[in-house]
């Protein structure tokens, strides 16, 4: 019997704000969502 494998996905906050980070710097952000109760809400 092969386990199914669950996705977790990662949301990183800086200032409030969802943003992805090159390569885990702070310094270095694109910005997706200033919501993220809402962005947290799209991965359900």
């Amino acid at each position: 019997m092969c386990a199914v494998p669950v996705i977790i996905p990662a949301i990183d906050l800086k200032d409030g704000k969802c943003v992805r980070l090159k390569q885990g710097r702070m310094e270095d952000d694109t910005v997706f969502s200033d919501d993220p109760v809402a962005m947290a809400a799209r991965c359900r």
